[in-house]
């Protein structure tokens, strides 16, 4: 008798692992007759004992279900994920946020290419703006831009006031030399920032000679270059571009870039306030009041406001967007000085992830 029971005890729940295999077939249908007895060969014995099971030693292995996924009826719907789904998605790469929305891509487009039109309009060619326009630029302005060549980041003057004389730097109002080179230092820290960027492969063109004419004509070609990384993405064109040696040279070194470009900056306002001291220039209060009357007689100088104002929305723009280059630790710091003028940019250059494939 306890040998009866143990065996109905195994049978049974031999059968119910068989069952399980069947109800977790793909086959939304029940097994027939002839399939249910290939796989359990069950002869029902007469007599008053129980049924005698007898199980083929066939071993019966639960299919993979398929994907299953969202499915809608009516005003019910039900979402399933999709196993093969969810990892063909972590193998894709960070979709494009603008492929999902090309009107608003296209109007800001059309905003960046209207600013870059405005901005050579009003500030090379009509005769509207302070100062002279680049057609009828005048010989005073052309020796005020040639000196601060020269003083480019202050290298001349500081050589020298330690008695090295191999040119002899032009003595400018420090306001003008520290706007100068207070834009041309945050123009600086723009090149591994550029160098980085995850869309730039979407500019065919050379980010080298991009950024060479950034530093002379700033914002001239920065803006075309924020409207045509906005492009699609050219699915017959998955190659990244090879990085030039100045761009490795900018990336690797972008720690340096970051505390030269910054230290310019902040030398540049010091200079512009404090500096020249044995010259007549006046106090604090009478520097305000030049650079007031600069700003409004000079082109070169009107020019730089309409730069550093781009450059406060290019900033935390381009970063932004190349946030997953930055330390893992050091993200929320970066997301949240990304708004603050030259600040925001040194912190992204020092924190930048260089063991990172950028």
């Amino acid at each position: 008798m306890w040998t009866t029971m143990a065996s109905h005890s195994q049978g049974a729940a031999l059968l119910c692992i068989h069952n399980h295999n069947f109800l977790s077939s793909s086959s939304t249908s029940r097994p027939s007759a002839s399939t249910l007895h290939a796989q359990l060969q069950i002869p029902i014995t007469s007599g008053a004992g129980l049924p005698r099971l007898t199980f083929s030693t066939k071993t019966v292995l639960p299919t993979t279900p398929p994907a299953v996924c969202t499915k809608s009826s009516g005003a019910f719907s039900s979402a399933i994920i999709c196993r093969s789904s969810r990892r063909k998605a972590s193998i894709d790469t960070t979709p494009d946020e603008d492929g999902g929305n090309d009107l608003r891509r296209m109007v800001v487009q059309a905003l960046l290419w209207g600013a870059e039109a405005a901005y050579v309009l009003w500030l090379f060619l009509l005769p509207y703006a302070p100062g002279d326009p680049v057609w009828a630029i005048s010989s005073e302005t052309v020796n005020s831009l040639t000196g601060l060549s020269l003083n480019f980041f202050f290298i001349l003057p500081l050589m020298n006031s330690v008695g090295i004389h191999l040119i002899d730097a032009l003595v400018l109002h420090p306001m003008s030399e520290g706007l100068f080179n207070f834009v041309i230092g945050w123009t600086f820290m723009f090149a591994p920032l550029l160098f980085t960027d995850r869309r730039r492969d979407r500019y065919k063109g050379s980010l080298d000679v991009l950024w060479g004419l950034q530093m002379f004509l700033t914002n001239t070609f920065l803006i075309p270059y924020m409207a045509i990384r906005l492009n699609g993405t050219d699915e017959n064109d998955s190659t990244p571009s090879v990085p030039s040696k100045l761009g490795l040279l900018m990336t690797r070194g972008a720690p340096i870039v970051g505390l030269v470009g910054g230290g310019i900056c902040l030398i540049s306002a010091l200079w512009a306030l404090f500096a020249r001291a044995d010259v007549d220039f006046g106090d604090i209060t009478e520097r305000l009041d030049f650079l007031v009357h600069y700003l409004g007689s000079e082109r070169l100088a009107y020019a730089f406001i309409w730069d550093i104002l781009l450059y406060m929305i290019f900033q935390p723009w381009l970063i932004g967007d190349n946030l997953q280059n930055v330390q893992k630790d050091k993200v929320g710091i970066v997301s949240f000085l990304r708004f603050v003028p030259v600040v925001g940019l040194t912190a992204y250059l020092l924190y930048l992830d260089l063991d990172e494939e950028l």
